[in-house]
This record gives C-alpha cells, sequence and structure tokens, in this order.
C-alpha cells in the first residue's frame, strides 16, 4: 500500500510523533483497505504481529503500511495481509520501520 502522509505531491513528511496517513491499494485487506485514514506513531516498540509503516532498503521512496513478521539481520520482514498481493518483503526483502499503526481513524474507527 502506497501511503499519502503529506498532500503536496511528491513529498512524504514524517516530522511529527503522531502521524495521520491515507491509505492507497490493496495489499492490507481486509484489516485496512484502499482510502481509509490511519494514525501511526513514531518511534514506538514495535514487534511481530504490528502494522507498520515501513521503507524497503531497496525501494526507500516507497512508504508502505504491512504487518511485521519477524526481525531479518538488522531490518524487519514484512507483509501485507492479503495473499494476492506481494508488494512486500518477498519481492523487496528487508525493510526499516518509521513508525507503528495504532488505529484506523475512518472511516470504521477501530484499534489496530
Amino acid at each position: 500500500m502506497i501511503l499519502e502522509p503529506d498532500p503536496t505531491p511528491g513529498s512524504v513528511r514524517m516530522m511529527a510523533r503522531l502521524v495521520p496517513v491515507l491509505v492507497r491499494g490493496p495489499s492490507m485487506v481486509p484489516t485496512i483497505r484502499d482510502g481509509d485514514a490511519v494514525l501511526a506513531w513514531r518511534g514506538a516498540a514495535v514487534r511481530p504481529g504490528h502494522v507498520v509503516l515501513a521503507r524497503f532498503r531497496s525501494r526507500p521512496e516507497l512508504l508502505v503500511v504491512k504487518r511485521v513478521v519477524r526481525p531479518e539481520g538488522d531490518g524487519w520482514w514484512v507483509e501485507g495481509d492479503n495473499t494476492f498481493v506481494t508488494d512486500d518483503s518477498r519481492a523487496y526483502g528487508v525493510a526499516d520501520i518509521d513508525a507503528r499503526v495504532i488505529l484506523r481513524l475512518w472511516p470504521r474507527p477501530k484499534r489496530l
């Protein structure tokens, strides 16, 4: 899933500790859907099972939301919940975590 934390085209700012993010793409269905707004917490502890904002080392320009599977070397192995979409560590390798997604704001508020 590609995320848009800043409405300015081509800009990705991750300055605040709590970051509202608009989700684009189907890779986290059914947990998070295209068009959902989520809130992420920078600096939060991460462990397997958490939903996170991440950047793949092989594609650092791409900010994605994925589920943490396991630590992998000095990074994290992350995968989407939708098994039919493989734009995750299976395709791009290990990722670095930017923030942990803590809740869905819209359209169905829910703690994640």
